[in-house]
């Protein structure tokens, strides 16, 4: 655990010793306050429930640029062999990476609480769907970071991981506009795999055990292969 730890706090200090955490954060949270104020102004409701909505579009633009580097940039600088012969295990690396950058990503989403404060304060909202909104965001920002993980460790070529994860990112986004080409079984399971039928019901304050497996199994199936990947040396 120790070891996780280091990896971990190494890779997110990584993060700020470059400009690209400080733009990440300065115009997520621009971007974040214009919609809003805007999203407020036209509904003039105390919900966070569209503002969620834009988070999670964003995300898919935002997570693949935050994890990009996390093993290609290691492939690419010939650091990957030393990492893979220090006295930790691979488990250890992959893990530390992932909790590293989401942290990053948490730090992130910590920002946006002051929105909560605000419709409180001029408000009487809803907390719990509020909560729940934040957990299903958080949620799926952490499967992201996972994929982004994944498709990094395939590839020595940061801007090739990037893309690889926007397609993986954005077919499960988009899913849930094939389920009127399909019916039964299958209509069911398209709706399932996309992304926008579990965030949406955490949204609207509904927390299902199949919600939480779908984020938890897809980070966890992620995190696997990412494993075999840098054991096996995968796309090397």
């Amino acid at each position: 655990m120790d070891k996780v730890y280091f990896i971990a706090k190494k890779e997110l200090l990584s993060y700020f010793k470059s400009p690209v955490a400080y733009i990440t954060l300065v115009l997520s949270i621009s971007v974040f306050n214009v919609f809003f104020f805007l999203i407020i102004d036209q509904n003039r409701e105390v919900s966070l429930r569209d503002v969620f909505h834009v988070m999670e579009f964003m995300f898919l633009f935002l997570v693949p640029i935050m994890t990009m580097r996390l093993f290609s940039e290691e492939k690419a600088s010939g650091t990957m062999e030393f990492l893979m012969t220090a006295p930790v295990t691979n488990m250890a690396i992959v893990l530390g990476k992932y909790l590293g950058v989401l942290v990053f990503f948490t730090m992130l989403i910590s920002l946006t609480l002051i929105y909560f404060v605000i419709i409180e304060f001029f408000g009487s909202p809803d907390r719990m769907t509020i909560v729940s909104g934040y957990i299903g965001v958080w949620l799926e920002g952490a499967f992201f970071i996972a994929v982004g993980m994944m498709t990094s460790s395939w590839t020595r070529n940061q801007i090739v991981a990037a893309m690889m994860s926007y397609v993986i990112l954005f077919f499960l986004y988009f899913l849930i506009n094939f389920t009127k080409y399909f019916s039964g079984a299958a209509e069911t399971f398209i709706q399932y795999m996309s992304t926008l039928t579990h965030l949406e019901h955490f949204i609207v304050g509904i927390i299902t055990v199949g919600d939480l497996v779908y984020y938890l199994s897809g980070i966890f199936i992620c995190i696997l292969f990412t494993r075999l990947s840098i054991e096996n040396r995968v796309f090397q």
